[in-house]
Parts: C-alpha cells; structure tokens; sequence
C-alpha cells in the first residue's frame, strides 16, 4: 500500500490542491488506498501540526473535495494548498495479514535464504501486477526483485527484515 512517511510517526494520506468552487472547498489528491477514509474523519492534521476541523466530504473524479470548518471562500484556502494531510501510525486504516504499507519495508534488510546479506530496501515500484523492491548493497548496482510469494519467503518489520529466495538468472 502506498502512502509516504513524514517524520516520526506521520503518515501522509493526501496533498490539498487548488480550489475548488466558490465556497471554500479544496481538492485533495489521496496518498492513500483508502481515500474513503476522509468521510470517516472529523478532522485531520497538516505537515505544520495545524489540525481542520471537516464539515464536508465528497468525491468527484480521482480526487476528493473538502470543505473545511472556518475556510470559506476561494482566498481563505489558497494558504493550504500545496500542504500534505496524514494522520499517525496508529490511525492507519488495518490492512489484511501479510499485507504491508511501503513505508513499513522500506530500509528493511533482505537476506537470502542461506541468511547472505543482499541490501536493504530503498524504493518499491508500482508495475500494475505486482510491486517490485529495490534493494541496495553498497558498491553494487541496485537488485530488483519481484514480491511474489514465490520470492519473498519471509518478512519481519519488527526486526527489520526479509528472506527472499533468489530466482535463477536466465
């Protein structure tokens, strides 16, 4: 699941746009799988800590239009665009079990299964079919390697880790 970490533990779920109407919406671009979330939330958090109170939610097109408390003409929202939405760690919508967030993989180290220390992961890239993780080794060129159950054969956020077994070179 993509979503982009902040500091500590914030998590973006949306960057806010340029208005929208005449009546203090803006449009929100989701960072988050689960963009149906705003409807749910009676307030989110900015970058500078800022908390907004929302009064209105509703969806049109691959964006999400909010009408925050306060915020009601075009000029009084032009000073949030631009600005990132998120919410903490513990906020995180509950994905299946062996499901994970990129934020949670990124900088794990991966192994192979004879524990031969290949890297850590640097960047997931979003192909469509499945997710492929670059892993990093200092003074090596960066491996890509596909997270397909036949390849990732274990993940441990908690100690950091992964096993993955190697496919064959062709």
């Amino acid at each position: 699941m993509t979503m982009k970490t902040l500091s500590g533990d914030m998590i973006a779920i949306g960057k806010i746009g340029a208005p929208h109407g005449v009546r203090g919406e803006v449009r929100v671009l989701p960072l988050t799988d689960f963009p149906e979330r705003f409807t749910n939330t009676p307030s989110v958090q900015l970058e500078d800590s800022t908390v907004l109170k929302i009064d209105e939610v509703r969806f049109h097109k691959n964006a999400v239009l909010i009408k925050f408390a306060g915020f009601d003409s075009i000029d009084s929202v032009k000073i949030l665009c631009g600005k990132l939405i998120h919410v903490s760690e513990g906020d995180l919508m509950p994905l299946p079990e062996g499901h994970y967030y990129h934020f949670q993989l990124i900088g794990l180290r991966v192994f192979d299964e004879d524990g031969l220390f290949l890297g850590t992961i640097s960047d997931i890239l979003e192909t469509g079919s499945n997710d492929v993780y670059v892993i990093d080794a200092e003074g090596q060129k960066p491996k890509l390697i596909p997270a397909i159950k036949d390849v990732v054969k274990m993940i441990d956020v908690s100690d950091g880790r992964m096993v993955i077994r190697l496919q064959e070179e062709a």
